[in-house]
């Protein structure tokens, strides 16, 4: 479990006090793990002393229970010595233990006043002293607990638990002044094993922030020329890219303290708690500067302040105020970076991403081809593989693939081998592995003859009209086993690292898509729901073309919704007025290129009907067929 300090948290190693016992920087009072054992031990203490007790207590019990079993009445017993009936009497501080002639194996006890003795209670009875042998006895340990012991244990149960409810008030306290503390976590320097060899994929934006590191590592030689220390670095890129990765190998090589803290920790229902955390993190690394701040999701206290369309949230305002005010203020800021990582840059404020402020704008992008060759070298390092595997095949099949879903992939492979009891990971394993990260694990399900039949001539289409086709990459795998939410798939993944995309590339892709669906028409005459998604990504396809790309009739012509439209430094989105009689001639494009792509794919499929059978029948018999079976098949 972690556990805070007063200011920071350490995520790794231990305070710097020299083997002496570690302090509180801020109060100069034992550290609070100590306290926290401490009293602990204390708490065991006073359990066991408890314990104690009353273990002695059941002992005196269990020694004077071994000798009395029947208790008599006082004025039965001095009755019974009147008549000669006891042999002997052996007096205590409040009781009497009586042994009876008739019964002298066993003892019987009588309970008499405490502060009055032996002789004056036979006196009061007019009973001789010497009509009874009387001997005066010690009270034994056990005896005496067993007396004292309620009131003890009584007394003792009502301090543990004034004790407990002292110590609740306490921490209630502690914790509701604690609120404004920091929770960053604290990478000291040689504690962090990521450093900037185990990133990858992502070289430009490493190359600025080893800038950075080397500014806080050497001032001099940036001073000398004027340069003054860079306030902020912003990582954008999409999810799964590296940019946490990457700030973790910022913590591994700066010889400064990295304090780290996820923008949505500086939240709590109390207002002013963020800010106060804002104001409590820059001190703490003031006073350890050189230092470097990290951020992770800054979108969740960075985003745009108050304008009523997307509504508001005063205490998320106050953090941004203080994060402001502390970046580019009145009070200098020397010699503390901050870093911080988004995959939404467009919810930011502007004062916040200006410069001055996160004078650096880092764009984490997609690894491209080297990239991900490099990073899948660096996350097979500890993983057995055949020689056979060809890294660069495997580089041109995850196009698309992030840092992540690469690491994914690798760890699936070497899950499938093991599986299979194989001391290496094939390059089948690998080919598993990355068909499971895109559309998911294979699923048996029990499907009858026509309803593999229907899908097999759904992707069969699908290959068919993409084959047909110049300009389009080639088929990869055809299938039909499900996986996921689908009975098959066709995977035609990019076989370049593409920039744009051409209209004639979007038009034979949607009759691509739509492939599937002129199959079924043209085999079964009839229409399946299983076109849904193929229908849907067609759509949006057109759409795009006609309202955002300006690849129709219409002209180069944005229709669709604006985005940032600024109101006094305030972005948000905005729709675009569109008169009814210009969303018809809209909707006839998009009608229109659905259509067009459509007649294509059913005349390919017509042109190619005995071929795309035979592909059908071996599809039916191995179920799964890779892109060189496919292509010879066709050929």
């Amino acid at each position: 479990m972690k556990k805070e300090s007063d200011k920071t948290t350490k995520a790794n190693g231990t305070n710097r006090t020299n083997g002496k016992k570690p302090l509180d920087s801020a109060r100069g009072k034992p550290a609070r793990g100590v306290m926290i054992q401490m009293q602990f031990n204390l708490q065991r203490l006073a359990w066991w002393a408890v314990v104690g007790l009353m273990v002695a207590s059941l002992a005196g019990l269990w020694t004077s229970g071994s000798k009395v079993q029947k208790e008599v009445q006082l004025s039965q017993a001095l009755e019974d010595i009147r008549t000669g009936k006891m042999e002997k009497v052996e007096v205590f501080a409040d009781r009497l233990a009586l042994t009876y002639k008739d019964k002298k194996d066993e003892v019987m006890f009588s309970r008499k006043e405490g502060n009055v003795s032996f002789t004056e209670i036979l006196d009061r009875a007019q009973i001789k002293p010497d009509a009874v042998k009387y001997e005066i006895k010690d009270q034994t340990f056990g005896q005496v607990m067993a007396a004292v012991l309620p009131s003890v244990v009584g007394t003792g149960l009502v301090l543990l638990v004034l004790l407990y409810m002292m110590r609740q008030a306490r921490g209630q306290q502690d914790s509701i002044f604690s609120f404004g503390q920091s929770r960053a976590r604290l990478f000291d320097k040689g504690k962090q094993s990521v450093k900037f060899a185990d990133v990858a994929g992502v070289d430009e934006a490493k190359k600025e922030v080893e800038e950075v590191v080397d500014f806080l590592k050497n001032p001099g030689k940036y001073k000398a020329l004027g340069a003054r220390t860079p306030k902020g670095a912003l990582l954008i890129g999409p999810s799964g890219v590296g940019k946490t990765l990457l700030a973790r190998a910022i913590a591994g090589e700066a010889g400064v303290p990295f304090y780290s803290m996820a923008g949505s920790e500086f939240m709590e229902m109390l207002v002013g708690v963020g800010s106060a955390r804002v104001r409590d993190l820059f001190a703490t690394a003031k006073k350890n500067a050189p230092a470097i701040i990290f951020i992770d999701e800054i979108d969740a206290i960075g985003r745009q302040r108050g304008h009523g369309l997307m509504g508001g949230h005063d205490e998320r305002e106050q953090t941004l105020n203080q994060i402001l005010v502390e970046m580019d203020g009145f009070a200098a800021n020397e010699n503390v970076v901050v870093l911080a990582a988004t995959n939404r840059p467009e919810l930011l404020d502007p004062a916040l991403v200006r410069p001055g402020r996160f004078d650096r704008r880092v764009m984490v992008d997609m690894p491209d081809i080297e990239g991900r060759k490099a990073i899948l070298a660096i996350y097979a390092r500890n993983k057995p593989f055949v020689e056979s595997v060809n890294w660069e095949a495997v580089a041109k099949r995850t196009v698309g693939f992030s840092g992540a879903d690469l690491e994914n992939m690798l760890n699936e492979a070497a899950i499938g081998a093991a599986r299979e009891a194989k001391k290496e990971i094939t390059t089948e394993n690998i080919e598993e592995a990355a068909t499971k990260v895109k559309l998911g694990p294979q699923k048996k399900r029990l499907q009858t003859e026509d309803d593999r039949k229907m899908t097999a001539y759904h992707e069969t289409g699908h290959a068919v009209v993409n084959w047909a086709q110049s300009g389009l990459d080639p088929v990869h795998r055809i299938s039909i086993v499900s996986r996921g939410m689908s009975l098959g798939h066709t995977l035609v993944p990019p076989a370049a690292d593409r920039v744009y995309e051409t209209q004639s590339r979007l038009l034979a892709q949607i009759a691509m898509m739509l492939g599937g669906r002129a199959a079924e028409e043209l085999v079964f005459h009839e229409f399946t729901t299983g076109a849904s998604n193929d229908i849907d990504k067609a759509s949006s396809v057109a759409r795009d073309m006609v309202m955002e790309y300006g690849m129709s009739d219409l002209g180069p012509i944005n229709y669709g919704p604006a985005q940032d439209v600024i109101d006094w430094g305030r972005a948000y989105m905005e729709q675009t007025q569109i008169s009814p009689e210009m969303q018809n001639k809209i909707d006839s494009e998009v009608r229109k290129i659905i259509d067009e792509a459509y007649k294509k794919a059913l005349a390919i499929i017509r042109k190619y009907r005995k071929k795309m059978d035979k592909v059908v029948n071996k599809l039916m018999e191995i179920e799964t067929m890779d892109g060189d079976e496919f292509a010879k098949m066709m050929a």
